[in-house]
């Protein structure tokens, strides 16, 4: 695991937004693990420390991200009851990006182009220190999960 400060730190996108909401973060760069098991132990967390962004279609041209723990299944039918749908899907990775402006492996709410609603799985709210994607394959942020819940004005929702 390394702290980045100063100059040794990338610029993406995502640290621009959260810089720009006023958040109390720490930049982290690993090699790109293999699994979700191998980055908790690089990043020095638990794996359910560890937040995905997922993308998910509701209609063309209409999407949402879920933040989930690492380790949890999105349970499709508990989100598709919340949305009142009875069809939801995951984009491609070419739709992903066009949608988010991040490719896959690297998206977060923060910066995703669009301002796209932000469903997050009840269980990390009060989950102290979390780990989010920032733009960048390799590259975190490590901030309390209640600010980043706030920052981007995310839903809490039983999505496990």
């Amino acid at each position: 695991m390394t702290v980045l400060i100063g100059d040794d730190r990338p610029d993406t996108r995502a640290i621009r937004a959260a810089e720009a909401v006023g958040l109390a973060f720490e930049v982290h760069r690993i090699e790109r693990p293999s699994s979700l098991e191998e980055a908790a132990e690089r990043y020095g967390v638990a794996p359910r420390q560890l937040l995905k962004t997922l993308v998910v279609r509701r209609a063309a041209d209409d999407h949402i991200l879920v933040l989930l723990p690492g380790p949890a299944q999105l349970a499709w039918p508990k989100l598709r009851a919340h949305l009142g749908v009875s069809r939801l899907s995951l984009p491609d990775a070419a739709e992903a990006q066009a949608v988010t402006g991040y490719e896959r492996g690297t998206i977060t709410p923060f910066g995703a182009r669009g301002g796209l609603p932000v469903l997050a799985e009840a269980s990390i709210a009060g989950a102290g220190p979390v780990t989010v994607g920032a733009g960048a394959h390799g590259v975190s942020l490590r901030l309390d999960a209640d600010a980043l819940l706030a920052a981007v004005g995310a839903e809490l929702v039983d999505l496990n």
